[in-house]
């Protein structure tokens, strides 16, 4: 039976175990679905953060690839437009170039012309007309020697243009060439684009199924774990823990621990006892390394939850008391906890050679721990190699410094024992002296008594007692008459 407080009114009532392992049921239930419920929303949430990383990845993939391809169309048709521009310009030059040329020629015989008509005015009429001719004849000359270069220019000018016309033609076939090569490559872009968005397409799909079954796959190994930890106990959950570890340590007794001895606890003599306790020797069995071991796990439903200092006073206790060098306990409490996750936790600072850990850490602790001592264990044969050298020495001085110690002690006791006879010997005299000076007051006063006894007389004694004298008298008198009939 179960004594239950009531939370409101604070009244006490008895529940059979029955009753009482329902509405801890109901507890555990209710707390498993709640903690269940959030893990199935983290699932979900983690699935769609997924999938929309992977769309977005692959979005800002294609994004890319398109802007450089299109980068670099412009720069092609960026080209093709310098080059057009800069034949056209340079035709253009040559031409010009060509037409300023023959400007000039024309100019210069104009002007040799107007100077022979301004020379001509000047002359007679005879030099005149003679002068008309040979200008006439001049100007036929000169307008036969222009036509001919203007006749030659024109035909230039008509070869720079065919030439033009078809430099044009040719740079209009490159720039269709190059369009037609760059909107092949746009294509070819385009086609790469939807096949990729397909890719994309097919690969949402398939990471969308496998989310999906690996949900279905984590929903149900939580209802395989929540089977399994409704009919889990809490020794069963200790228990678990320390089948792991010594499974894990069997696997490898025989080629990482060959003389390893690694057994349960069972001496509780002390009142307490560990998990496990850890020994290796090494080839001539000098021990190398030994641990004590305690492996801690709960329930997720157990209502009070435990912390891992909670094991520490009684981890260091059992360790000292089975004359273990190292402590770990090995622990599955604190899940959430940061410290213990990351990996060997040294908490020394607060007991002497304690560890916390992780399973997963069980054998790696073990493998460090033991080799560490294997290279200390060659320094320790080395000076106990120096100590068997030296031990004449030692044991001189040990046995001198042991004398000396008995020595003084002996003399120590010696003189507390002087001291103590020279103390009683001057008790005795004090007290001799006390009982001298009693005796020599004792024999005056008897002088004193005897002499006071001599001087008493009948005379003193009845001198005012006359009673007494008479007394005396009458017996004086009685001793007198004898005395005289005696001697008739």
């Amino acid at each position: 039976m179960n004594n239950i407080s009531c939370p409101h009114c604070g009244k006490a009532f008895k529940i059979d175990e029955t009753g009482y392992a329902d509405i801890l049921k109901q507890v555990r239930d209710s707390e498993f679905d709640a903690q269940l419920h959030e893990r199935l929303e983290l699932a979900a949430k983690e699935k769609h953060d997924a999938v929309e990383l992977a769309k977005a990845k692959l979005s800002s993939e294609l994004m890319s690839e398109t802007q450089q391809k299109e980068a670099t169309i412009k720069e092609l048709q960026a080209q093709l437009q310098a080059q057009s521009e800069a034949g056209k310009t340079k035709q253009e030059l040559a031409v010009n170039a060509a037409v300023t040329a023959v400007e000039k020629e024309r100019d210069a015989l104009l002007n040799q012309l107007k100077q022979a008509q301004q020379a001509s005015q000047h002359s007679t009429e005879q030099a005149a007309m003679d002068k008309a001719n040979a200008v006439a004849l001049t100007e036929q000359q000169v307008s036969a020697t222009l036509q001919s270069e203007l006749q030659k220019h024109q035909a230039l000018i008509q070869d720079l243009k065919g030439q033009l016309q078809a430099k044009e033609i040719s740079q209009k076939l490159a720039i269709t060439e190059a369009v037609g090569a760059v909107e092949k490559q746009r294509d070819t872009l385009k086609h790469s684009l939807d096949q990729a968005e397909l890719e994309k397409q097919v690969a949402e799909k398939a990471i969308t199924e496998q989310y999906e079954i690996r949900l279905k796959d984590r929903d149900e190994e939580i209802e395989r774990l929540k089977d399994f930890k409704a009919k889990l106990s809490t020794k069963m959950v200790g228990e678990t823990l320390e089948q792991h570890c010594e499974t894990e340590f069997n696997r490898l007794r025989a080629t990482a621990f060959p003389r390893a001895y690694f057994e349960k606890d069972n001496d509780a003599r002390t009142g307490s006892k560990g998990d496990f306790i850890f020994k290796d020797v090494d080839a001539v069995g000098t021990e190398v390394v030994s641990i004590m071991f305690e492996m801690k796990n709960e329930n997720d439903t157990t209502a009070t939850k435990k912390k891992n200092e909670d094991f520490f006073k009684e981890l260091d206790k059992d360790r000292r008391e089975k004359g273990c060098e190292y402590a770990i306990l090995v622990s599955l409490l604190e899940p959430e906890n940061e410290l213990y996750n990351s990996g060997i936790v040294d908490v020394s600072y607060r007991y002497e050679k304690m560890y916390v850990i992780r399973p997963q850490f069980f054998i790696p602790m073990i493998t460090l721990l033991r080799d560490a001592a294997m290279n200390a264990l060659s320094y320790k044969n080395e000076l106990a190699l120096v100590k068997a050298q030296n031990i004449d020495v030692t044991n001189f001085e040990a046995d001198l410094e042991d004398f000396k110690t008995k020595f003084g002690r002996n003399y120590d006791l010696a003189s507390r024992q002087f001291h103590t006879a020279i103390s009683e010997i001057d008790k005795s005299i004090n007290h001799l002296q006390k009982t001298r000076d009693a005796l020599l007051k004792s024999e005056n006063n008897l002088r004193l008594a005897n002499d006071k006894a001599q001087d008493v007389t009948v005379k003193k004694l009845t001198r005012k007692n006359p009673t007494m004298k008479e007394k005396f008298d009458q017996a004086s008198s009685a001793n007198s008459t004898g005395d005289a009939s005696l001697d008739g």
